[in-house]
Formats: structure tokens, sequence, C-alpha cells
């Protein structure tokens, strides 16, 4: 399934089957608002509260800053997901909270337009960019969460190779309420599937 890892720069990308994992740039801008204002119903429930020009240029531009304030404190890696023979933006993945030192980890959190979803396409994105991140980030562990009542999440962390590591109550604040969330990890010696 992965054709190709790349780092070029400060600008990793990963190519797989009918992906290329790019980071985000200012010129997404207009496809990435377009995408999550069409996919909002679908990404409410899961997301952080959306606030009222969340998906203006100037809030994008802020997302960007941000990115490459992680990118160069070495605490993270934003990546688009746009399919390969259209070019069209299926979602993002986005590395956080990398924490050094006798840790080596890194937290994920994804996200899928209401188009694309279902479609196999964030599972190929996961395992593609999985030993991307443990390889180019020299990352040892690999963490992600997700809410008690998204199972398609559950069952695709699973299905790429994570294994859940328990609950955390009250975790994260999703469209503005503390929710427990499920915790997953994956380890560099863990298969990812498909191997």
């Amino acid at each position: 399934m992965l054709e190709k890892l790349s780092l070029m720069g400060r600008a990793p990308q990963v190519i797989t089957e009918r992906l290329i994992l790019r980071p985000p740039k200012m010129s997404d801008w207009e496809q990435w608002a377009e995408l999550r204002r069409e996919s909002r119903s679908f990404l409410v429930p899961w997301e952080p509260l959306w606030g009222p020009d969340s998906l203006s240029k100037a809030s994008f531009r802020a997302r960007l800053r941000r990115i490459s304030r992680d990118v160069r404190d070495d605490q993270g890696q934003g990546f688009f997901l746009f399919r390969r023979d259209s070019d069209d933006l299926v979602g993002g993945i986005t590395l956080g909270n990398i924490r050094r030192g006798v840790a080596q980890t890194g937290t994920i959190g994804y996200w899928t337009g209401a188009p694309h979803a279902r479609k196999g396409y964030m599972f190929e994105a996961l395992c593609g960019l999985m030993p991307f991140l443990f390889y180019e980030f020299s990352l040892r562990r690999i963490e992600a969460a997700c809410l008690p009542s998204n199972i398609p999440s559950s069952k695709l962390l699973e299905k790429v190779g994570f294994s859940r590591e328990g609950r955390a109550r009250e975790y994260l604040c999703i469209n503005g309420v503390w929710h427990d969330h499920l915790l997953y990890a994956l380890l560099d010696k863990d298969p990812v599937a498909p191997r």
C-alpha cells in the first residue's frame, strides 16, 4: 500500500496507492474551507467547538502558523490528504504533542470530509504514515484517542494496528463539552496492517 516516503527538508510527503499526504499550504484554503463547510454536520460531533470564523482565510492562516511553529519547535506536523487522481482534498492528519527524551511519543488526530468517508482513505493514509512517523520523526510510540460513541474511529484505529489501552475521563472538550475518550497506542515494533 505504501509507495514512497520522502522528507524534503521541512516538507514531508507520503505517497500511497491513492493518496498524497503533505503539509497544508495557504493555497489549500479554498478547498479546505469548502470541504469543511459541506462536512460540518458530519464533523461537529467529533471535534472541538467551531468558532464563528473557523473557516475564514485568517483562521486558516493562523492554523498554518501554529503548524509551522510546531514543526520549528519539534512539537508536531500537519498533513493534508489529497487524491492522486484528482487532487481533491480528502481530510487531514495532525501529529502533535511530541514528547522527546525518555518518551519519544506523539499524538495523532484526523478528520475526513463527509464525501470521502468510509472509502478506506483514512485507513490507507494512516497505514502509509505510521512507518514514516516512526522513522523520520524518531518516534517509538504514537497515541490516538476517540470518543467511545465513535465506533468507526475505534474500528479504524484497531484495523490499522493500534491497541486500546484504556479510557481517560473527561479527556478532551468536544463540541463544547468535556468527554471521556478511549485511548489507543501503536508502538514502532507493532505491525501496521497490512504489512
